[in-house]
Parts: C-alpha cells; structure tokens; sequence
C-alpha cells in the first residue's frame, strides 16, 4: 500500500495501450485540461478512474515541481482517507458546458469590443451612453459618410468594422441561446430545475452541465459548499469566526445562482408563502445581498436532491 512499483514517462499517443497493458483497477488523474476526456477512455477500458481537483493536489508535492513530483502527488493524495473526488463528465455534459462556455466568450469579447468603442470615440469627443443598446444605435450616425464629427474616413471605416464585428457576435450569442432553450425544453432534468423559483434555462443547463447524475454529493450542504456558497472560517479553539463566503470552484454556476436569488427578492414583497416569508424577513435583518446568496444556496440544495432523487419541486406552501 503506497509502494512506488514503477515509474515511467508514456507519450499521448501510446499512454492507452500502456495503461491497458498494467491492467490497474483504478487510476488517479488531476482534474486538469482533457482530464474528463481521457476519464472516459479508461472507463471504456473497465478501469475505475478517480479525478482530484488541482487544490487537493498541491499540498502532497514535494521539493520543486515537476512531472514526477506532480505525479507522486497525485498518488499520494489519491491514498488519503478524506479525500474529495470529482465525478468525470460525460459527452453530454461536456457538450452543455461546451456551450456554455462559447457563449461566455462571445459576451466577453462583445463587452470588450463596446467598452473599446466608447473609449476610442471619447477621444474625438464623442460621448455614448453605457448601455449597448445606445452602442448600437448610435455608431451607425457616427460612421456614415456625410457625418460631421471630426472622425477622420480612415477612423469611421475602422469604427464601421468594430459595429460590424458587434453584429456577428450578437447573432452568434442569439444562436446560442436557441441551443441552451432547446436543450432546457427537452432535457428531462433541466425541466424539473426550472420550476425552482429563480433557477431559468441557463441555471439548469449549467448545473446539469456541471453535476450530472449528483452522485459525487453526499448532501446538498455539500453541493452548496462545493460552489462556495457558505461561509468561510478562521477559526481556531473554542473561537468560531465566519467570514464572507468562500467563492470556492464554479464561479459561472455561483453567479448563476446568486442571480437567480436577486429575481426572487425583487418580488418577494409581494408574495406570503413560506419561502417568500422566510426570503423577505432574511432581507430585512441581514441585508438585500446576504439574503440573495442565502437563496442561492437554498436552491442549490434542493437542485441536487431533484437530481439525485428523480423528484418534480414541491413548492412551499
């Protein structure tokens, strides 16, 4: 038990027939680019696969790193008692995340590209209001031929560009909302999440994307803390001190969530079921944004018992 029995560098190309070769019952891989991938390939091959997060990792390497050390950490913590493993994604899921990862870039860009414009026209004296939708409207005024603002024909053709790049990335953003819509309206799951108040399409689709069956989870307390919706401590002794909280893992699905708290608070003024009672009164003792996260990791809690259980939402009377 923990003996190093063999160690040796495989390329990518051979490391399939070399592991297949050893016949392992089990095999520990970081949690890292392309872990899931080759997850699937030895579970195809019959091989128990246990994936460690990078964190878990780090405190067993020892002296400089390297790949050997990497891998002997690896294995180390792969033997600790305690340790948390993380469930390998299957193709469905890496697909959902895929998604959504696509359509995150494509925001990004556009924020990029918008906070870009305003900057550069700013310097011409051309003022645009922050939201996009003023962007849009605006820039074609500003780079018409006959337009008196001190742009240069150069500059207006290079503004002309940056609207018309604006555009496709819009339209692909739209494209994939219709995918996300699509795969929410069918995917059986994700239609019993979004019956949970403040969970909609993009919610649901990225904690299926992320958990998939939920099996990795003790608990929904565990979920919740595996999201890094709970507290964090520095406690010490008899001491117990909490801190904010722990922004641990996912931050997209936490953002998600904590969003998804902020609708329900809007309205739940006006609503007298035990939820809205329970949301309304933690709004006016702890705060508008501690109340959003304690309904984010409420939801999240009953997310994972949904999943796991098959279960539709009961909602509270």
């Amino acid at each position: 038990m923990g003996k190093i029995l063999k160690e040796q560098r495989v390329t990518r190309d051979k490391l399939l027939s070399t592991v297949k070769a050893l016949s392992p019952q089990t095999i520990a891989i970081e949690a890292c680019g392309s872990a899931n991938y080759w997850a699937r390939e030895f579970a195809r091959l019959n091989i128990g696969v246990k994936l460690i997060a990078p964190p878990y990792v780090k405190p067993f390497v020892k002296g400089n790193k390297n790949d050997k050390q990497d891998t002997r950490a690896i294995a180390e913590a792969n033997l600790r008692p305690t340790m948390n493993f993380a469930s390998p994604k299957t193709v469905e899921q890496q697909d959902m995340q895929s998604l959504l990862r696509i359509r995150e870039g494509y925001i990004s860009t556009r924020i990029k590209v918008c906070n870009q414009l305003r900057g550069l026209l700013a310097e011409y004296g051309i003022r645009i209001n922050k939201t996009i939708g003023h962007l849009r409207q605006q820039l074609p005024t500003i780079f018409a031929v006959d337009a008196n603002n001190g742009l240069s024909a150069s500059m207006k053709q290079w503004v002309e560009m940056q609207y018309s790049l604006l555009l496709v990335l819009d339209e692909n953003i739209a494209c994939c909302d219709i995918d996300i819509r699509a795969i929410a309206s069918t995917h059986e799951t994700c239609k019993r999440l979004q019956c949970i108040e403040g969970i909609g399409e993009l919610t649901a689709v990225a904690v299926v994307s992320l958990i998939g069956n939920g099996q990795a989870f003790k608990n929904g307390r565990h979920f919740a803390a595996f999201l890094g919706l709970v507290p964090k401590q520095h406690s010490s002794g008899e001491k117990q001190r909490l801190q904010g909280i722990s922004k641990r893992d996912d931050e997209y699905v936490r953002q998600l969530l904590v969003h998804g708290g902020r609708s329900i608070l809007r309205v739940v003024d006006k609503k007298h079921d035990a939820k809205s009672v329970w949301a309304t009164r933690l709004k006016q003792e702890r705060g508008y944004n501690k109340a959003a996260v304690a309904i984010a990791n409420k939801n999240a809690r009953v997310m994972l018992v949904m999943i796991k259980s098959g279960e539709h939402y009961h909602q509270a009377a």
